[in-house]
């Protein structure tokens, strides 16, 4: 019998990029036969990310499960990655890291969050409507189409 281990949500250290591209590569290897191409998250660059972005990691016993790579602008959090691997997935960690990035954001006094994704990815598309994302705009990029989505943050006073 498998004993839960408590999950917790860490910031990703400098010399975890090579885990980090793992953990993404295996993520996204199952969109690669719907686009014909690997998307993009698995070409980063995950040292430069780490020191660009901030990307905090969902562990369950010290072992990375998933991940959410965010960017502060002036009026939004840029979500610039979600990705769980494979083994995990269907656990709602997913969700779970959006919404940390929607605490992330609230505490930061921002009031809208921003992603985008490919069409093809029609499960993560579903989720993201699930939570609350819009489709802003549809864009075609390199045969296929990207989805910009949004969320706004309801302020919650006293």
């Amino acid at each position: 019998m498998r004993v839960a281990q408590q999950l917790e949500i860490r910031r990703a250290e400098p010399h975890e990029a090579g885990a980090i591209r793992a953990l993404v590569r295996a993520a996204y290897a199952k969109w690669v036969p719907a686009i014909g191409r690997e998307p993009r998250p698995m070409q980063a660059d995950y040292v430069r990310a780490l020191r660009e972005h901030e990307i905090d990691l969902l562990c369950e016993g010290g072992r990375p499960l998933g991940l959410i790579e965010t960017k502060r602008h002036e009026d939004h959090l840029w979500i610039e990655n979600v990705a769980v691997d494979p083994a995990a997935q269907g656990r709602g960690l997913g969700r779970r890291l959006l919404a940390h990035a929607e605490a992330k954001a609230a505490a930061a006094g921002l009031g809208q969050l921003r992603l985008l994704t490919n069409q093809a990815f029609a499960t993560n598309v579903a989720l993201y409507q699930r939570l609350g994302y819009r489709i802003d705009r549809r864009e075609p990029f390199q045969g296929g189409v990207t989805i910009y989505m949004s969320k706004r943050l309801e302020h919650r006073s006293g």
